[in-house]
């Protein structure tokens, strides 16, 4: 079970990398994917990372499971401003599969037109960004295949709903207690 997330200049790095390392112990392969031609990406503490592959080297969408937005700014103004990443954002949507964004990462599921209707949940600010959805105040929000959460303290919470959105609760649970979350 293949996972995008998607690295943007200006990410958050918590947000990121905490699902990235989270769904890695669940055996769920999380790939880091720049959407620059560079694998090396500045995240908004100006921490470098460097990506699995870029957008370029995806290849077939479809050996995805999901993908995963991190927030952070203008990481997530340069994801929502690429056409590749909103493409790819509607197709995963319209296949059912994952589509997860944390902090201003709604924003770009709201650019895909995907959360019309649909509870979701940001950083405190970007409620007027995501006029489609009905806006919750939650910490992680689930609504069918789309999660989304408020903020980097959530980060672990929203690994964890990813990991039993893919794997169940009990692996949640099985995660939870591995990295010693009460």
């Amino acid at each position: 079970m293949k996972v995008i997330v998607f690295l943007a200049n200006g990410f958050e790095e918590v947000e990121a990398l905490t699902v990235v390392d989270y769904l890695r112990r669940m055996d769920i392969e999380a790939e880091m994917v720049s959407i620059t031609n560079d694998r090396k990406v500045i995240g908004s503490h100006n921490i470098p990372v460097l990506a699995d592959k870029t957008i370029e080297e995806i290849g077939d969408v479809d050996l995805y499971e999901g993908v995963v937005i991190p927030g952070g700014l203008p990481g997530a103004t340069n994801l929502r401003g690429n056409s590749k990443v909103i493409e790819i954002v509607r197709s995963m949507h319209q296949n059912n599969k994952l589509t997860a964004a944390i902090c201003a990462g709604p924003i770009v599921l709201e650019e895909a037109g995907i959360i019309e209707g649909r509870k979701v949940t940001s950083y405190p600010g970007f409620e007027d960004q995501l006029s489609g959805g009905i806006y919750q105040e939650e910490g992680v929000v689930r609504d069918g295949n789309i999660i989304t959460a408020r903020g980097p303290a959530l980060a672990v919470y929203f690994a964890i709903k990813i990991v039993e959105y893919f794997l169940g609760e009990e692996k949640a649970k099985e995660l939870q207690r591995n990295i010693l979350l009460p």
